[in-house]
């Protein structure tokens, strides 16, 4: 078998624990010498392959490489950077197949959600029409959750978890001021279309916890005076009430209700701002005393409070990644296939490209209450494997110590590239 070399990179928003799958990768492919040639990881994505600017991961050692499973962040940079068709971009295609030729680069994985998907399987497509052989391979990767023909998608666990906990801590803050001050707290939370991340926010209250919740998902249409009369209900019974807005939220005519107006370089609207926007509704309806906050990039860079189940998730499709490589397979994404939620019990599989590219999973309607504003039990038994177990970073001086590896570049062979 010819030793060819590995392409891996990041792409999209990181996670918690997108290291935990490339760490995977590395040291799975690190345990086959006789198959693999060097490991070189692109620099902020796509964009090092097109850039020619690749880092040589063979000179990071293997306790460095171990410590990326506990270290949030994209150790190899990301990117928000999608590929053209061949039509459109003909040049930009064959620049990456002259980086791969000048590098000798027989793999591809691209970790990232369904828009890496799309430039993972164009990588696959180019490289057959071509007659190149490489093989194209999918690592999962969203906080969304939203990737088809996979339970869930590595880095939710993780979120779900942070959000939890956050409006639960924050629901008891609350509870302890409703009396003469705050009685509304509104978090916002990532979630352009599917409400995966918002969902989470209802497992905060439970059999023990006695807490009034509300949520908003992009899946339901925002009715204000049912949302005013839910919220009035809540206070009227706890005191005070928690709402979890998610930023994709629409208005009955499809409108995001916080739009900015803007767009981002895949062409999806731009948001932000929801949770003020609600706030202010029920200040100016109810006239409630409030507070709000953004999660924002806190949620997914979280890694103090993963989710064990996420860790593990996140470095199996690692590995499963190279080992779909070894089987010869191509265009493929490793998948995490649940075989029982109580107790939880789950295993790999794989899925096609093509089903998977620019597909979005949304919650199920029987994941949501009838009303709209919670989750259902069938909701909760899917959610709450996912956030169970702790797998805390090691702490020195009272912070987690993650490692920043020292990312040498390889040497570049060919002309500069602008994009």
């Amino acid at each position: 078998m010819t030793r060819r070399n590995i392409f891996y990179a990041q792409s999209g928003g990181v996670t918690a624990v997108i290291n935990a799958s490339a760490c995977g990768v590395i040291e799975t492919a690190r345990s086959y010498p006789e198959c693999f040639g060097k490991i070189y990881a692109g620099r902020n994505g796509i964009v090092g392959a097109l850039t020619e600017n690749l880092i040589d991961t063979g000179l990071e050692s293997d306790a460095s490489i171990a410590a990326l499973r506990h270290t949030p962040g994209g150790a190899f940079g990301s990117c928000r950077y999608k590929l053209k068709s061949m039509d459109e971009n003909r040049t930009q295609f064959e620049r990456l197949m002259s980086v791969f030729k000048a590098h000798d680069i027989g793999y591809f994985f691209y970790n990232g959600g369904g828009d890496s998907a799309d430039t993972c399987l164009k990588v696959a497509r180019l490289a057959d029409s071509l007659d190149f052989p490489i093989q194209a391979i999918h690592v999962p990767k969203t906080i969304d959750n939203d990737l088809p023909l996979t339970d869930c998608c590595p880095g939710f666990g993780s979120v779900a978890k942070y959000i939890a906990i956050a409006t639960r801590e924050a629901s008891f803050d609350v509870a302890s001021m409703c009396a003469t001050s705050t009685q509304i707290f509104v978090l916002e939370v990532m979630g352009r279309h599917a409400g995966w991340i918002a969902a989470a926010g209802g497992l905060a209250a439970d059999d023990r916890h006695d807490l009034p919740i509300v949520i908003l998902f992009p899946e339901i249409p925002f009715d204000s005076a049912a949302f005013l009369a839910r919220v009035s209900e809540k206070v009227a019974q706890y005191g005070y009430c928690s709402v979890v807005v998610s930023e994709g939220v629409k208005l009955p005519d499809g409108r995001f209700l916080a739009d900015a107006g803007t767009r981002d370089v895949f062409g999806h609207a731009q948001l932000g701002g929801v949770a003020p926007m609600i706030a202010a509704l029920i200040k100016d309806k109810l006239g409630y005393k409030h507070h709000w906050a953004v999660a924002d990039y806190l949620q997914r860079a979280g890694r103090h409070i993963a989710s064990a189940t996420d860790v593990e998730h996140a470095y199996a499709v690692g590995r499963a990644a190279v080992e779909l490589a070894l089987e010869g397979r191509n265009a493929v994404m490793p998948t995490i296939v649940r075989t029982a939620s109580s107790p939880y019990q789950w295993g790999l599989g794989s899925a096609v490209l093509e089903e998977v590219a620019n597909v979005e999973k949304k919650m199920p309607r029987d994941f949501i209450s009838v009303d709209g504003f919670g989750i259902t039990p069938v909701c909760r038994a899917y959610l709450q494997p996912l956030i169970q177990g702790e797998d805390y970073p090691p702490f020195v001086q009272g912070l987690p110590d993650y490692v920043r590896l020292k990312n040498v570049a390889v040497t570049k062979k060919l002309p500069v590239f602008e994009l």
